[in-house]
């Protein structure tokens, strides 16, 4: 897969194109690994918050996964630019906010220890974001 390659790139610029594209691709278990790797960048953490951002737009299990994966082996560095993709993913929109809530409560029930680390810090995250749209 280009992306995958174009991941590995020594420009911080592709690797944060690479993991914004691979995003779109995360069902597929060829890119879960990548995008896992982009999300932890050891070169910049630009890569970090646009790969992170990316993933977690998809508002789904996996790119929740991919997330939480990160979150249970990052650094206080990488962990705070993650932070920051949540904050700026799921501050918004209560629902949005409050599904994501619901599915790290499910990651949790059927995940490895790692996994289930990572959603635990990446739910006591969202518990701390209050959403600026609430419903009506």
């Amino acid at each position: 897969m280009a992306l995958v390659e174009l991941g590995r790139s020594q420009d911080y610029r592709d690797r944060a194109d690479a993991g914004h594209g691979l995003a779109g691709f995360a069902e597929m278990e060829e890119a879960q690994g990548p995008l896992l790797e982009l999300v932890l960048d050891p070169g910049d953490t630009f890569v970090t918050q646009v790969t992170a951002v990316a993933v977690l737009r998809r508002r789904d299990r996996i790119g929740l996964t991919i997330v939480a994966s990160a979150l249970a082996v990052a650094n206080a560095n990488h962990g705070d630019w993650i932070h920051t993709a949540i904050r700026d993913v799921f501050g918004i929109y209560f629902e949005e906010r409050d599904s994501a809530m619901q599915l790290c409560e499910e990651i949790l029930e059927d995940s490895d220890d790692r996994v289930a680390l990572g959603a635990r810090r990446l739910h006591e995250a969202l518990t701390a974001i209050d959403p600026v749209l609430r419903p009506a």
